[in-house]
């Protein structure tokens, strides 16, 4: 059985968007990762919608830096995300408040 990217984990946010717990949020998201599938991509919550894109925002709001393979480990539920963010392997810039509420705007399983 071969294991879901990185990728596909990611570019899954626009279908798993729950834009009804979402409501009134206006936030680009940096994601960072680092690590054998690393790479950089803007989530842009904006009107009900959320859109995925490579690359680097300008100005996000919020700003998430992790190894790819402790992300996947975080998106797929096998850790606790909180844990990693104490733990130092996730670290977060901005707003901390919207990295709070961001696993609530997805449905991660």
């Amino acid at each position: 059985m071969s294991e879901i990217t990185v990728e596909q984990l990611i570019r899954n946010h626009e279908k798993a968007f729950k834009p009804e717990v979402a409501e009134g949020v206006e936030a680009v998201i940096q994601y960072h990762l680092t690590g054998e599938e690393g790479g950089d991509w803007i989530i842009n919550i904006h009107e009900g919608k959320c859109t995925v894109a490579p690359g680097n925002a300008d100005n996000p709001k919020m700003t998430m830096t992790a190894d790819a393979n402790d992300f996947r480990d975080v998106l797929l539920g096998k850790v606790n995300g909180m844990q990693y963010f104490m733990q130092g392997k996730l670290k977060l810039a901005g707003d901390l408040n919207l990295a709070m509420k961001l696993t609530s705007f997805f449905k991660m399983n």
